[in-house]
């Protein structure tokens, strides 16, 4: 066996006040969680795609947009098909769906630079007759992450 097909896990101890430590076990319990381990790693990841976003230091983010709209409303669907064609975001996936007479819900999955993923979000959730938005992002890990 090589030595890089070992687990690269390195241990190391965190010091916390007794209320965060209630408030993290808390949590485990909330989420699902198998361990105060696997909590931070998460915690951590999720910190650090927020900070590779906010600083644009992501060459490529990945991202789902989520929007609910009017499908009553004129033309919305041609400008949104638009806005998606005109982007230089590249469009993964696209999930319709029927909430009931009026609503629809569609999830777009994104892929591109985290500004032209952003100005895509903004200019779709602004579009008249979208009554909601949300852009959850992510990035994509090495292995070991």
């Amino acid at each position: 066996m090589h030595t890089k097909d070992l687990d690269p896990t390195i241990r190391f101890s965190v010091s916390l006040q007794q209320n965060l430590l209630d408030e993290l076990d808390n949590q485990i319990i909330k989420n699902g969680y198998s361990s105060r381990s696997e909590l931070v790693r998460d915690m951590i990841r999720e910190r650090l795609v927020e900070d590779g976003w906010e600083n644009q230091t992501l060459d490529a983010g990945i991202a789902v947009l989520v929007i609910i709209y009017d499908h009553h409303q004129r033309e919305l669907n041609q400008r949104m098909i638009d806005v998606q064609h005109h982007s230089t975001t590249t469009i993964l996936c696209n999930t319709h769906v029927h909430i009931d007479d009026c609503n629809c819900l569609e999830t777009i999955i994104l892929k591109g630079h985290p500004l032209d993923i952003q100005r895509l979000s903004l200019e779709i959730g602004g579009l008249r007759g979208v009554k909601f938005a949300k852009l959850t992002k992510a990035s994509s890990f090495d292995k070991d992450k």
